[in-house]
């Protein structure tokens, strides 16, 4: 009884347009209270047309009216509150504007929680419950609610459409079919809608496909962005080290100078102080001598001057100031333009290498590259070391060329760097800087293994294949698959087997990827690391398999 009482003071209490408790309850002239900010809304939709409209009684007001709190709602609703008066749970709300309402429910509809197909009719939580106790009733199809149930019956007929006519692609019922659409191809709606069904999933699977290629397009282009930015900091920062030892270097270079003129610059002033001290001392014992001079001269006894004359002492050696020669003043003028003429050898040649290394940095590839032209720019000539190669292999074509000759060995040397487990072989060249090349198979369904190595792989035992180690990477081809391989771990890679393979090595770079050759290149496999070593290019050759490095210039 109490649970009755409670609900009923909720529907009292509560707002028609938001389906709560009242806030800051209004009541219009009407009669009918709503919360004051939901009767605002409402009315501000209705402003254009300049009438005012009750949401339940539908009574209109010009002007709009004046809304004042109804005090004695607002405090009867505190006074319920104490009590435990709640809100009406979500599942019991009524339908407002944009939900579906129950068909069955009569003055304020609830909120419709199915549809049914063959009722063409809508159900709240109440009127829905025939449908999942009835035997018969179990049998239709609910769907979630739906406004556009209506669609299914055919205006001409008022019957169920369960036809679908592929002539005129549209819904038909079963009069249509053998009426206007007589001599049509006409199907259940059903196996319609079950073609249509695989239609989309197989055009799923082609997005969903995709996807998967555009998401790992998105990945290779993030590795290319982090390889760009590694590979740019990694030069600015070799870039700022030598040109910080140049300064070094020029520094050293100055001080040195510096030192060699403060040197020679103490050296000279020596010894012109010290030529100009004898001068002095010479002037001084001149100026004396004369002084005794112009003293004995002064004498009127002439006895006397003739007693002393004998007794003066003869004059020192005199400085012959007239032999000291002065070059024209230029001191160390010579140092310095010696010191320009570097400056401007040094700015020519920073002149001429800024232009050649601001043309490298613009040779600077972002994007990957897609066309075979761009790699052949960086070509590399591949011959196969017969020092390297298993006592199977038949090398030939210049030692560019390798054949499996299954039983019958070749005449190698004994050599620590053969092969002795594995048909392998490597290059004569290391590998630096940028390079590409290219491996065509004659016989790619038995099998060829395209890769790189450091010359310190292992060359005995079942560990020394392409890809079993930390120091060689490879792509197998064989099987009409491709699978790439490095230190054990494998990496599947789709797309048909071609009987061509490029190699691109960006070795400062730490960029090492692999392409399916055709005028249009396709990327298999694209590795970022670091490289140590220089790699040197290899195959290994499977069941009589044979692999030829190919002229690209």
């Amino acid at each position: 009884m109490e649970q009755q009482e409670n609900h009923l003071d909720r529907e009292r209490f509560c707002c028609w347009i938001c389906v709560d408790l009242l806030k800051d309850p209004v009541t219009t002239g009407c009669g009918h209270s709503y919360c004051k900010s939901c009767i605002n809304t409402h009315w501000d939709k209705e402003e254009e047309r300049g009438s005012y409209s009750c949401p339940q009684c539908r009574q209109t007001f010009t002007p709009r009216p004046v809304l004042e709190t109804s005090t004695m709602l607002a405090d009867s609703l505190e006074e319920l509150k104490k009590t435990g008066l709640q809100a009406a749970p979500a599942d019991h709300c009524y339908a407002g504007p944009e939900d579906v309402a129950c068909d069955f429910c009569t003055g304020r509809k609830l909120k419709a929680l199915k549809s049914c197909l063959n009722c063409f009719a809508s159900y709240c939580e109440k009127h829905l419950q025939s449908h999942l106790q009835s035997a018969a009733l179990k049998k239709h199809k609910l769907v979630e609610p739906s406004e556009k149930l209506q669609e299914n019956i055919c205006s001409h007929h008022d019957e169920v459409m369960k036809m679908f006519c592929r002539t005129d692609q549209q819904c038909i019922c079963y009069l249509c079919s053998v009426e206007e659409h007589k001599d049509h191809d006409t199907v259940s709606a059903a196996a319609e809608r079950t073609e249509r069904q695989r239609e989309l999933g197989l055009r799923r699977q082609t997005i969903q496909q995709r996807v998967q290629d555009r998401e790992k397009d998105v990945k290779l282009l993030q590795q290319e962005v982090e390889a760009v930015n590694g590979s740019a900091d990694k030069a600015v920062e070799d870039s700022e080290e030598i040109f910080t030892e140049m300064i070094r270097l020029l520094e050293e270079r100055s001080s040195d100078v510096e030192q060699q003129i403060r040197s020679q610059q103490e050296t000279e002033v020596s010894r012109v102080r010290e030529l100009q001290e004898r001068l002095e001392q010479e002037i001084t014992e001149l100026k004396r001598k004369d002084h005794e001079l112009k003293q004995l001269s002064d004498t009127e006894d002439h006895n006397q001057l003739l007693h002393n004359y004998p007794s003066l002492s003869p004059l020192s050696e005199s400085t012959h100031s007239s032999s000291i020669r002065f070059r024209p003043l230029r001191n160390f003028e010579d140092v310095t333009a010696a010191v320009s003429q570097v400056r401007g050898r040094l700015e020519d040649i920073l002149s001429e290498t800024e232009t050649e290394i601001l043309q490298i940095v613009s040779q600077v590839d972002v994007l990957l590259r897609q066309t075979r032209a761009d790699f052949l720019r960086y070509s590399q000539e591949i011959t196969l070391d017969p020092n390297t190669a298993h006592k199977e292999l038949l090398l030939s074509e210049g030692n560019r060329k390798v054949t499996w000759m299954r039983v019958e060995r070749q005449s190698y040397s004994d050599n620590p760097d053969r092969f002795t487990y594995w048909h392998q072989v490597l290059s004569r060249e290391s590998l630096t800087g940028r390079c590409y090349w290219e491996v065509e198979m004659e016989e790619c369904l038995e099998g060829v293994t395209v890769g790189v190595a450091y010359k310190t792989m292992h060359r005995k035992g079942r560990s020394s294949e392409f890809g079993r180690s930390d120091k060689s990477w490879a792509v197998h081809c064989g099987n009409n698959r491709y699978i790439f391989e490095y230190n054990r771990i494998r990496t599947r890679v789709s797309g048909p087997v071609s009987p061509s393979i490029g190699v691109y090595l960006d070795h400062s770079a730490g960029v090492l990827s692999f392409y399916r050759v055709s005028d249009t290149m396709t990327l298999l496999h694209r590795y970022q690391t670091t490289f140590t070593q220089p790699l040197y290019a290899g195959v290994c050759a499977h069941l009589g398999a044979t692999a030829e490095f190919c002229k690209l210039k």
